[in-house]
């Protein structure tokens, strides 16, 4: 029994030690072009196995388009004192403005697709790089804890520069910052667009194992923990979902039913948990996890239309 337990307390101590390597490479981007970028679905078997068991570095994303119209740059600045890129990009006689944010490893160039169709709809737009993607400053990223506080500086930004309504665009991280940065930071949009976001922490991490096809359990509660753990948070506590319950302005929710990264479950509790009348689900019947705007454009931008529509 003695030896048995021996063994048992050293393949959990061996478990948590790759567990906790795994979660902070998982959060820490490296220099760009140093390391490989490939997505867990275009690895070898092998290659799988190595980055579940040991992790893998991954190099920070970069900007590889710039808008195709008059933008102008703009730096806001972190309470630790990280520089936070964006474009700000008005239209005359605007509506309002949009504030989009991209997921993780991406950066402000993913949705200039919605941002150019937000425009067209008279709206001005401010696309942002969160701390440690795209020409911001920083190397940790806590898929969407700590960025909440990039949505609010963002926020204020338009707050203190239009007298328009503000609609808060996300996908996916971007969608979980925002739920989360609502209720902590008292912001008051006028609506928000929430497309394939993870429920909790736990199950962004479990889809990041479907994705390498292996076993959500335990090593998805294990990864949570010492993530949250290496970046000063309960890793367990950090809810989307339950982040919805406070969220009472009208909301957009778009969730891909080829999906393998966001269950249609964890969307499904974020919507009902909404506590708004004005709601609507919208299923991307030939989508993943990626934009809908450009895998399934007149289905996403009627729906956008027609919210936006509703908000007057």
């Amino acid at each position: 029994m003695k030896r048995l337990l021996r063994i048992f307390l050293a393949l959990f101590l061996l478990l948590n030690i790759i567990a906790a390597f795994h979660a902070w490479k998982f959060t820490h981007f490296y220099p760009s072009g140093q390391f490989s970028k490939r997505l867990p679905e275009q690895m070898s078997a092998l290659e799988k196995t190595k980055t579940i068991l040991f992790g893998v570095r991954i190099s920070r994303s970069t900007l590889n388009h710039t808008p195709d119209t008059k933008y102008n740059t703009i730096t806001l600045h972190t309470a630790n004192g990280l520089a936070l890129e964006g474009w700000w990009i008005p239209v005359p006689s605007a509506k309002g403005t949009v504030i989009l944010f991209h997921g993780y490893n991406g950066a402000k160039d993913g949705p200039l697709p919605e941002a150019a169709y937000f425009r067209s709809l008279g709206y001005n737009t401010l696309l942002m790089d969160f701390r440690a993607h795209g020409n911001s400053e920083g190397n940790t990223c806590t898929v969407g804890y700590k960025e909440a506080e990039d949505v609010q500086l963002a926020y204020n930004y338009v707050k203190g520069k239009t007298k328009g309504p503000i609609i808060l665009w996300g996908i996916s991280m971007g969608a979980a910052a925002i739920l989360k940065a609502v209720p902590q930071y008292d912001l008051q949009p006028a609506g928000v667009i929430l497309e394939c976001s993870f429920g909790r922490l736990t199950d962004a991490v479990k889809g990041r194992m479907r994705a390498v096809n292996m076993p959500g359990s335990p090593l998805a509660e294990l990864l949570t923990f010492w993530g949250g753990l290496e970046h000063g948070f309960w890793g367990f506590g950090f809810s989307p979902a339950a982040y919805a319950k406070e969220i009472k302005m009208p909301a957009l929710v778009g969730w891909g039913e080829h999906d393998t990264r966001v269950m249609r479950y964890e969307t499904e509790a974020i919507y009902r948990n909404l506590r708004t009348k004005k709601k609507k689900l919208v299923i991307y019947t030939h989508s993943g996890h990626q934009s809908f705007c450009r895998n399934e454009g007149d289905k996403w931008k009627s729906a956008v239309r027609e919210f936006l529509i509703s908000l007057k």
